[in-house]
């Protein structure tokens, strides 16, 4: 993450004007061209993320698209016919505004799009983030008929496991530069450059306690000799019984007359590690919205730690040691990472007088003390030092969403609830993600929640697995029996191993 993929598509497709070098397309020098003249001449970006205009329908998306041939209508239909026929349920949403579609369907209308003009050379970045297993193979066949039909392919992907699949030959960048290139099976050899950079460092951080057990991450105070823990101390679940940390009883959540939540009863005990799974547009992260208090639900009680929140606002809840993070990451882009990680610490603040912060009292000074050690503390463990500084509207996608992980430790929530932690994560980062949450889980005893695509990583990390479709429950329980149930394989997972299996070991 933050190697300089993204960059490097950019500069190519003339979004960023290369500082020194030679771009060349077809024995022509394309490096100062801007980039309606690179599209021209037949290189389309389907750029990371979000890709396509939200306000705008499919078929607005797709004449936008085949602007820059806007004189030529018969090429315009046939393109246009073609991407119907690569991608058939976008003629049935043909009508809908983009953003209303699901996160499969967006990423479907972005390479559709990257193909109105027909490129020779189709750059795509990141094609895997954030979508269902079934969603991912069938995107897969679709960039393989693609090559078939002719046309070069250059994607930027995180799993290795699927670049293993899709293509023969493979760059590998770090701090923008290519330490690999070769044979993509031959990167398997290689564990030089495959390794977690960020999350791995967060092992070096765990202090020992006399009894052998983990104590927690330590970190100096504003007095001298002193320690505190970055997380509180693991509450006693003994003492409180067999009562849900969270439960969901009937919810039901609608937008017009379409029931995204369909009476869901979902129940979290402390400590207890949840997975929620289905397929892109199933309800999951609208029924996260509705825990968390930026959705109101239309029907049924929300209770935390036997207590209905039904009616308390999001930040209301946020205080109440309910914590949660979002699919993109939302931070503030011109707060640097140091302060970042620091406002997410807010709920824990000694001290919040804004006179004693201006004349700089002991109580405002030290509580500065010790929020900046948590935060240094953390940054260490994420390895963000090199990061410490920059502003977060700056940092990749993957980068970014490390920092996002870092606040939500910083906020040392009750209940943790994780909205795809590792969409636009390097693979050898979130194989190391699973460890390091589940020493989150036994050093504070917090109960998580996580809405997550990588079926390895998912799997060895939770005590349960809760599977939906079309805004209901269909499978729950332990993660080999959801994951072996007839309805999740032929609604979520598929057939399509490369696809289910993003992260874990592989063999060429």
């Amino acid at each position: 993450n933050g190697a300089g993929k993204s960059t490097l598509l950019k500069g190519i497709s003339g979004l960023v004007r290369p500082k020194n070098g030679k771009v060349s397309f077809k024995g022509e020098d394309i490096t100062k061209l801007p980039a309606d003249v690179t599209a021209r001449k037949g290189i389309s970006l389907m750029p990371g993320g979000k890709a396509v205009f939200p306000t705008l329908s499919v078929a607005e998306n797709l004449k936008m698209a085949a602007w820059l041939i806007r004189d030529q209508p018969e090429r315009i239909e046939s393109a246009r016919q073609e991407v119907m026929d690569l991608f058939p349920i976008l003629s049935q949403r043909y009508g809908q505004m983009a953003g209303n579609l699901s996160g499969g369907e967006q990423q479907m209308l972005a390479l559709g799009s990257a193909l109105m003009t027909r490129p020779e050379l189709l750059m795509i970045d990141e094609l895997s983030l954030g979508l269902a297993p079934t969603i991912v193979g069938a995107l897969l066949e679709v960039v393989e008929e693609i090559h078939r039909r002719g046309t070069t392919v250059v994607i930027v992907e995180q799993s290795v496991n699927v670049a293993l699949n899709l293509a023969k030959r493979a760059a590998f960048m770090e701090k923008g530069e290519v330490r690999f290139e070769g044979p993509t099976a031959h990167l398997l050899e290689r564990p030089d450059i495959l390794r977690s950079v960020f999350i791995a460092g967060a092992s070096a951080h765990e202090a020992p306690s006399g009894n052998g057990q983990s104590a927690g991450l330590t970190v100096p105070t504003a007095t001298a000799g002193a320690t505190t823990s970055v997380f509180a101390a693991p509450p006693d679940t003994e003492a409180e019984g067999d009562r849900p940390v969270l439960e969901c009883r009937e919810v039901v959540k609608t937008f017009g007359g379409i029931r995204a939540v369909d009476h869901v009863d979902l129940v979290v005990q402390p400590g207890e590690i949840v997975g929620l799974i289905g397929h892109n547009g199933a309800g999951k992260t609208t029924l996260m919205d509705c825990i968390s208090g930026f959705l109101q639900i239309d029907q049924g009680r929300i209770l935390l730690e036997g207590k209905e929140i039904n009616e308390l606002p999001a930040h209301q809840r946020a205080m109440g040691e309910l914590g949660r993070s979002f699919q993109d990451a939302r931070l503030y882009p011109t707060l640097n990472v140091a302060e970042t990680i620091a406002v997410a610490r807010e709920r824990h603040l000694l001290s919040r007088d804004m006179f004693a912060a201006a004349l700089q009292l002991p109580a405002s000074y030290e509580s500065e003390i010790e929020t900046m050690a948590v935060v240094e503390e953390l940054i260490a463990m994420m390895g963000l030092g090199a990061y410490r500084e920059k502003l977060t509207g700056e940092l990749s996608t993957g980068t970014r969403r490390i920092v996002d992980l870092a606040c939500i430790m910083a906020q040392d929530p009750k209940v943790l609830m994780l909205d795809e932690p590792s969409g636009g994560i390097a693979q050898k980062e979130t194989e190391a993600l699973g460890p390091l949450l589940r020493r989150v889980r036994e050093q504070t005893g917090c109960s998580m929640l996580i809405i997550e695509h990588d079926m390895p990583m998912l799997s060895s990390l939770c005590d349960r697995l809760v599977a939906m479709e079309l805004g209901g429950i269909i499978a729950e329980g332990p993660p080999a029996e959801v994951l072996a149930h007839p309805a999740v394989i032929a609604s979520y997972l598929g057939s399509d191993e490369t696809a289910i299996a993003r992260s874990g070991s592989t063999t060429a």
